[in-house]
């Protein structure tokens, strides 16, 4: 058996808990953010923060990014999604097109796909020959590696859903006019793939997890569940990074804040 085949999709979480993980952890991430940014504690810059999701079309990934990031202030993220590569692009290296948006030191950048379409899209839909994807394995872990040791805390996630429920969220995209967009024919079309696109993405787990960044599969069939786990795992992993690049992990601000009124109220006595 395969981890997708292992995944549990029954978790879940009502709305008053998803309500209060969401705000800790958000301000949690706001809070290591400014530390990476050099904004808060001692003012140097921490390697920069890159979080890559990919996963099956309509298994949650823009609402995983919203909880993400939608509360930090627009100057210290970017994000950043990728669709089929260019003339251009085509004609470079298939890595050349990611190196312009990595974030740099304090900075952080959500990639929405990436160049794990090398794996999975271009595999399965025949854009890149056999010879090419299996090649791209090796390139990618050792680009990664780089990156990790370098400048970089990279967080990879598969954010994953049942057929029926990716049925189920179609057909709701289908018949609501502002989500309509979201939905194409090719979207349709790719259905019919999806144990191809789940064998890719099985070897894509085997030869690409590492130390430096491993794979986080989130069974997302309850976007609430699916939501929070993104955003305690890019915290967890974000923390864990800066203990090993050397960089102090603020206390949570909860923390920090009971010692100010404890002191104050040691002054008044």
């Amino acid at each position: 058996m395969g981890i997708l085949d292992k995944l549990d999709m029954s978790n879940r979480l009502d709305r008053d808990e998803y309500e209060r993980r969401l705000a800790a952890g958000q301000r949690r991430l706001a809070q290591l953010r400014l530390h990476l940014g050099g904004l808060m504690g001692s003012g140097t810059l921490g390697p920069g923060l890159l979080v890559v999701m990919e996963g099956p079309d309509a298994s949650g990934k823009g609402g995983a990014i919203k909880a993400l990031v939608g509360h930090l202030d627009p100057r210290h993220y970017t994000v950043v999604s990728y669709a089929k590569p260019t003339t251009q692009e085509k004609n470079q290296h298939f890595l050349w097109r990611f190196y312009r948006e990595l974030p740099g030191l304090g900075e952080m950048a959500v990639f929405d796909r990436s160049w794990y379409g090398r794996v999975l899209v271009e595999r399965v839909e025949g854009f890149a020959t056999r010879a090419e994807w299996k090649r791209a394995f090796k390139a990618i872990v050792d680009f990664e590696e780089s990156l990790c040791n370098e400048s970089v805390i990279l967080v990879k996630f598969w954010m994953h859903v049942t057929d029926d429920e990716q049925l189920r969220r179609f057909e709701g995209r289908a018949a609501e006019p502002l989500k309509r967009w979201k939905l194409t024919e090719e979207d349709w079309r790719n259905r019919e793939k999806n144990r191809l696109y789940d064998e890719a993405a099985e070897e894509m787990f085997l030869r690409t997890d590492h130390k430096l960044a491993p794979w986080d599969v989130i069974g997302g069939e309850q976007k609430r569940y699916a939501r929070i786990a993104v955003l305690e795992i890019v915290i967890k992993r974000t923390e864990d990074a800066m203990r090993r690049w050397g960089v102090e992990v603020p206390p949570p601000v909860e923390e920090i804040e009971a010692k100010l009124r404890k002191d104050r109220a040691e002054l008044d006595k």
